[in-house]
């Protein structure tokens, strides 16, 4: 689930209508406590109630994702800065081999300062490196050799993800079609209103002098709430997204007869079939589509009780942003890299809000997750957004770790949750789940966060509910810095809200099932249980033998560039 998919997907093809009147209301509701305010809540000022008086110790949590406003008001002062290194002195000071590596790094980056903004789907990448070899050909798979037959499987389930789906060209014909209509009625409002930028919720608020201004207004307000825009949003920004989904759109659209354009030889310019190739980029950890990364960020750890915007979950805790998300797919070399890359430089919690149906170099990832499995780092993953069972469908990266024959015990997956008064379910209608292969559910409808240049708003997606998930993980590996990863994940898994009368609805069906059917732990997230449970663990005791790590990959960088 990239972002452009998670940020614009369900935002326009939502029918659900939701008041505009809603917005301030639903401002924090995933913090709630259900007790108190009536909403499926994390509890969390009980959590810090239970805590007060106690110790804290900082977690650095890295956010692998599309880039982070440095600059945001609310996330200044949680940002990781790199000790070791001294900024703007075009020096790698710590010798990692990442030259000015302040907040982190950014791997979508080349060293002339350009990045990628925008790529294409990995089933694109795969169905046209494979084309000319597997194309309109009968191939007879027993007479290839291992490495033929599986780049024939491979290019097999990109050819069938490529194909164009009838309904697709009509949702875009319908987006287009709606895109065009809204924009005259805009026009036609920022004359009236004089201004122009506004929210849904001004408009509610004004009344046109001219009919055609009422028309305008009746017109604006019906395709808002069409497309479940939130009151908050911008008429600028709402626009920007929609547009880049259409464009994304048309793109997945063409993706079978069109070569997708290749940023990464043009910008970065590593040898991407080489891991060991791996000091490329930039420290642009910002880029040009910071949106995603920064709401995510603003999740787990925005600055609390400051009197502006929201409140993180988390409390010290530093944010280490590793830029490795474009819009469209990302590449399985950059997030084994962002992982390694944050588990040598402290991070202790990995949120990682996206996915894709396909990942050619699953070795790779997989050899970074044990990494950080044998360095004791959790780490946190978005479900999907696609309303499938991915314990029969693909959801990547994923804890199921082949090259090593095991499942990752670092590893927690993460569904949406939701409520019947924030959108009249319990359950995201979105999300992926999945018996064997999701863990939890957490809040992930209508979350309120920061927003690029010191905004704030509400997005909606497993990418939001990962980061509930990690700003959990935080609070407890920040409370209790004893326990083991393992632990952490057992804590959050095994202290989940669980009522067995509640019955709810299968994303993508109308089925009535029970929570427990979605999700291995069978419950939503609660902070409080989460950290009752915490407190009663005792630490692992560590073997005294030295464990192996895996068969090196990855290189360390010994001299300063």
């Amino acid at each position: 689930m990239n972002p452009s998919k998670q940020l614009l997907l369900f935002i326009f093809l939502s029918i659900t209508l939701s008041a505009f009147t809603q917005a301030n209301e639903l401002k924090g509701w995933h913090l709630a406590d259900k007790a108190q305010s009536g909403v499926e809540g994390i509890s969390l000022r009980k959590t810090y109630d239970f805590l007060m008086g106690k110790k804290s110790s900082p977690v650095i949590v890295a956010v692998i994702d599309s880039g982070i406003d440095t600059t945001h008001e609310d996330l200044k002062k949680v940002l990781w800065i790199n000790p070791k290194e001294i900024p703007g002195n075009g020096k790698d000071d710590d010798g990692n081999g990442y030259t000015d590596d302040v907040y982190g790094w950014n791997f979508l980056g080349g060293k002339d300062g350009r990045n990628i903004k925008s790529e294409a789907t990995e089933q694109a990448r795969i169905y046209h490196k494979y084309k000319t070899k597997f194309a309109g050909k009968l191939v007879n798979t027993t007479a290839l050799n291992v490495e033929d037959k599986n780049d024939y499987s491979l290019w097999k389930v990109a050819d069938s993800l490529v194909n164009v789906k009838p309904e697709d060209e009509v949702e875009l014909m319908f987006l287009e079609i709606a895109l065009k209509t809204a924009k005259k009625h805009e026009k036609v409002l920022q004359e009236e209103m004089n201004q122009q930028e506004f929210t849904g919720e001004e408009l509610e608020q004004f009344k046109p002098q001219t009919q055609q201004g009422k028309r305008a207004k009746l017109g604006y307000i019906t395709f808002m709430k069409l497309v479940n825009i939130d009151g908050e949003e911008t008429n600028i920004n709402t626009f920007n997204q929609m547009q880049e989904y259409i464009s994304e759109k048309h793109k997945s659209i063409d993706a079978k007869v069109q070569l997708p354009a290749n940023n990464r030889a043009e910008i970065i310019k590593d040898n991407y079939n080489d891991i060991k190739d791996q000091f490329y980029g930039n420290n642009d950890v910002m880029g040009p589509s910071p949106m995603h990364g920064t709401h995510v960020s603003g999740i787990i750890a925005e600055q609390r009780n400051n009197g502006i915007g929201g409140d993180g979950i988390a409390e010290n805790v530093k944010i280490m942003m590793i830029r490795a998300v474009p819009d469209g797919d990302e590449y399985d070399k950059d997030v084994a890299l962002a992982i390694k890359y944050a588990v040598d430089n402290g991070a202790k919690i990995i949120n990682m809000s996206f996915g894709k149906d396909l990942s050619p170099e699953k070795k790779w990832v997989d050899e970074a997750i044990h990494y950080a499995e044998l360095k004791d780092v959790l780490i946190v993953h978005a479900a999907g957004n696609d309303a499938a069972n991915i314990d029969s469908a693909f959801n990547y990266p994923s804890p199921q770790l082949i090259e090593f024959k095991e499942l990752a015990s670092n590893f927690i997956t993460v569904g949406a949750s939701s409520d019947p008064k924030v959108t009249n379910s319990y359950v995201a209608d979105f999300s992926n789940y999945g018996k064997k292969t999701v863990d939890v559910f957490a809040p992930g409808e209508k979350i309120y966060s920061t927003m690029p240049g010191s905004a704030y708003g509400f997005q909606k997606g497993t990418s939001m509910a990962s980061p509930v998930v990690a700003g959990i993980a935080a609070i407890i590996r920040s409370y209790y810095p004893q326990l083991s990863a393992k632990q952490v994940k057992f804590a959050i898994e095994h202290s989940v809200d669980i009522d067995s009368t509640i019955t709810v609805k299968r994303p993508g069906s109308e089925e009535k099932v029970m929570l427990y059917n979605l999700c291995s732990s069978g419950g939503c997230v609660n902070a409080f249980n989460a950290i009752k449970l915490a407190s009663t663990l005792q630490p692992e005791i560590k073997e005294t033998k030295k464990v192996p790590l895996p068969k090196p990959t990855f290189k360390n960088k010994s001299t300063k560039s």
